[in-house]
């Protein structure tokens, strides 16, 4: 460290606890009085280690202990200042009228084949090339920048997300989880962000972070995942007993385990640059495969973890063996202009109006944490309660049990925030996967006959713990799984 530099740091030292930190008065303490402008540079470059965010009026204070806050309400918009730098990125690129003629013609081929390689995408990487890294963005970024958000609100109702936060993310891409983030964390939060990205994808996020607020300090590591120091400057500290310890209250892994060769590896890799009380979040999209893949690498790693949420475990001593595809739906995004944009100039006799317009949120995640937090915390009595594990004993008879509701409405007839997604015939009737850990094969819980009593099954959200008394088991023999009839003589609770 300069001896400039060393000064300023002392300084602030001294003053963080004392008044706000003035540039200009820091400058007068440290030899040959440097410009406050320069001091400024220092200050917001040491400002991670000092633990001082940057206020509008140009001084430094201490970052606040209080926890960030959940969510409030709905995401409803990509941001207009997210949106016009893309366009901008876009231009530069490819001309003003990016969304025209033979550049428009280029982008939608590419979107065309990224939506159909990705559905055969499990186990091998993908080639983000200039071109897919703009479709790619022009795609999924305001639906990523959405879920992530609704996802880091599971943390944050418990109080388990800081003000000060030293993040990773794994596999960043173009950038949506990244912004979410920072649109998550109020404007006196500092976030010390580090970005593992090799791919031309990691030209747009750089482009996009020049956005964020002023107590962002981002860094893009341009390498893969495999390569990457975790244990080096980047993250991890060794004990004596030579164990490495992660330094990063959070890690992200966004869109990208089912792209990777051997995901476990780098999962569990992950989970070891997770501090002691920070948490490692997975993200995936909903579709089945990858929903399934998410859930078989939470179990894998379940002896190095415990799952905070959305997966429960109800009973000690079980773990689930069922096909885990569930995911989570939230309200549909406004359309951004650039996919309007380039929506609307399509001429060609393939497309159908719409199809390049993305807003849907829909996601699987899974929150990993190394201190043994739950999100839900329950052990069951099995004198009071039916075992999934044990259902097949209670086939036509009616039970008392407790589960996670596990899904959205999966009859596609507009409850609980709908879904397209199939998972029980063509029944009309609100149908929702639900678990308690223990479970062998898919249970679901089918809503028959609406009642004051069983209505709690409706408003309940994602992932909450529901009471279910006098649920009627039959098995379907054309899903292989369980039903669970919720009719007029069922009585459903919500669960705190």
């Amino acid at each position: 460290m300069s001896d400039q530099r060393e000064a300023v740091v002392s300084n602030a030292k001294y003053l963080r606890n004392v008044r706000p930190i003035d540039p200009e008065e820091i400058s007068d303490y440290v030899e040959n009085q440097p410009h406050p402008a320069v001091v400024r540079q220092l200050l917001r470059e040491e400002a991670p280690s000092l633990g001082l965010i940057e206020r509008e009026d140009g001084t430094f204070v201490p970052v606040e202990d209080d926890p960030v806050a959940p969510l409030r309400r709905p995401i409803e918009r990509f941001p207009d200042r997210y949106a016009n730098q893309l366009e901008e990125l876009l231009a530069d690129r490819y001309g003003p009228n990016w969304h025209d003629g033979a550049s428009g013609d280029l982008l939608r081929s590419v979107i065309r084949r990224v939506k159909s390689e990705y559905l055969h995408s499990q186990g091998k990487s993908v080639d983000y090339d200039e071109d897919v890294a703009a479709g790619y963005a022009i795609y999924h970024l305001p639906g990523y920048y959405a879920a992530v958000q609704y996802v880091l609100s599971d943390l944050a109702e418990r109080g388990l997300l800081g003000r000060e936060l030293r993040v990773l993310d794994v596999g960043a891409g173009v950038g949506g989880p990244a912004l979410g983030l920072c649109d998550f964390l109020p404007e006196d939060a500092l976030l010390e962000y580090h970005a593992v990205e090799p791919s031309a994808a990691a030209d747009v996020l750089e482009t996009l972070l020049t956005e964020t607020g002023r107590n962002v300090h981002s860094t893009v590591h341009r390498t893969t995942v495999e390569s990457f120091e975790f244990g080096g400057s980047a993250g991890g500290s060794e004990d004596g007993d030579g164990d490495t310890h992660g330094e990063y209250d959070l890690v992200l892994l966004a869109n990208v385990l089912s792209e990777l060769d051997d995901p476990e590896a780098v999962l569990r890799s992950c989970l070891g640059a997770v501090a002691d009380d920070g948490a490692l979040l997975a993200l995936a999209p909903a579709d089945r495969e990858t929903s399934i893949q998410l859930r078989e690498l939470e179990r894998a790693v379940e002896s190095d973890a415990t799952i905070y949420s959305p997966a429960v475990r109800l009973w000690a001593g079980e773990t689930p063996g069922d096909r885990g595809w569930s995911f989570d739906v939230r309200p549909d995004l406004a359309v951004p202009p650039f996919q309007r944009r380039l929506d609307e100039a399509a001429g060609d006799d393939e497309h159908d109006p719409g199809e390049f317009v993305n807003v849907d949120v829909q996601f699987s995640y899974s929150i990993l944490r190394r201190d043994g937090t739950r999100r839900i915390d329950v052990d069951l009595d099995t004198d009071r309660w039916a075992k999934m594990a044990e259902m097949e004993r209670h086939v036509t008879n009616r039970v008392d049990l407790v589960a996670a509701k596990f899904s959205r409405s999966l009859s596609g007839d507009g409850n609980d925030g709908g879904s397209t997604a199939r998972a029980g015939g063509s029944d009309p009737n609100p149908l929702f996967k639900i678990s308690d850990g223990s479970e062998a094969v898919d249970h679901y819980a089918v809503l028959t006959n609406e009642t004051a009593l069983n209505r709690p099954l409706l408003e309940a959200d994602y992932g909450d713990l529901c009471s279910f008394e006098q649920a009627l088991v039959l098995w379907n023999d054309d899903e292989e799984a369980y039903n669970l009839v919720v009719d007029e003589e069922t009585v459903v609770d919500r669960l705190a």
